[in-house]
């Protein structure tokens, strides 16, 4: 049995990824109770005519409080059994998780306590902690919209088939926000910005022209070197540990040209050597 269980805060895009997974043929519930999911799964694995294989579970701060902080405890026993359990933690920052209530006009569950937006918010972000903590999978949602959300989910949770790491390589703009959701980031600003050459601004690292003045560089060769070799040395390391999922963000100044440019040469790398992989530019997106 593949058990996903998708948790996070209100407004970073649960629904939109539980939905997804149902889109692909997994059987899901929504704001199932954390203390009934052992039950839950007990009564699926005893399921006689057309058993689920494939099971997506969302958790949220209406549960229990005592049962959120015992989470470890409550998934330890199901681990145990037959059952491959995978966790997702959806989160965005403050300002963005604001401006999605205001544009929705939904309610913050949480706010039917009295709690003003912004103090529900970091309560829920409190009774979340110990399923952040233990995410397989955390994914920030700041600048992704249900499109990319579903295409992420669909890359790395539904294609990786429950076996094998899953690595994402992103490139950003730092004057946009570091990405939360990395593993490792590489800082590329030092290196020939594009940006300068009238010819190449408004182009991007996929462009020849652009590729072309990256190649020229030597700075651009010896940084690509020292990467693909720290990550030809660590990757296996991350298998060996049994971890799903791996995120390798390179950021520039906008995340158009040399952050784009050194992400593609590095996925082309890792292609054949990596099962599962998948590419995001998030300032191109």
């Amino acid at each position: 049995m593949h058990l996903v269980i998708v948790s996070g805060l209100s407004g970073s895009g649960k629904t939109v990824a539980l939905n997804t997974l149902e889109d692909e043929d997994y059987y899901c519930i929504d704001n199932l109770p954390l203390g009934l999911l052992p039950d839950f799964v007990r009564r699926i694995m005893e399921r006689t005519i057309q058993p689920y294989e494939h099971i997506g579970i969302g958790i949220d701060a209406r549960s229990d409080s005592s049962d959120l902080r015992r989470f470890v405890d409550i998934i330890k026993p199901l681990r145990e059994q037959d059952i491959d359990i995978e966790i997702i933690y959806l989160q965005a920052d403050l300002p963005t998780l604001i401006k999605r209530f205001s544009d929705t006009r939904r309610k913050h569950p949480l706010t039917n306590k009295g709690l003003p937006l912004t103090e529900a918010i970091e309560v829920e972000r409190n009774l979340l902690s110990e399923i952040a903590e233990h995410a397989d999978l955390y994914i920030d949602t700041t600048y992704t919209n249900i499109y990319q959300l579903r295409d992420q989910i669909k890359n790395q949770v539904i294609k990786r088939e429950q076996k094998g790491l899953s690595v994402l390589f992103q490139s950003f703009g730092f004057k946009h926000g570091t990405p939360t959701d990395s593993d490792f980031v590489f800082d590329v600003r030092c290196l020939p910005n594009p940006h300068w050459e009238p010819k190449l601004r408004p182009l991007t690292g996929l462009d020849r022209e652009v590729v072309d003045f990256l190649q020229e560089s030597d700075d651009v060769d010896e940084m690509l070197k020292y990467i693909r070799g720290f990550l030809h040395n660590w990757i296996p390391r991350f298998e060996q540990q049994n971890r799903c999922y791996l995120t390798i963000s390179i950021g520039c100044t906008g995340g158009q040209h040399r952050s784009v440019y050194i992400t593609e040469q590095l996925c082309d790398d890792f292609r054949d050597k990596i099962e599962h992989i998948s590419l995001r530019h998030r300032e191109l997106d």
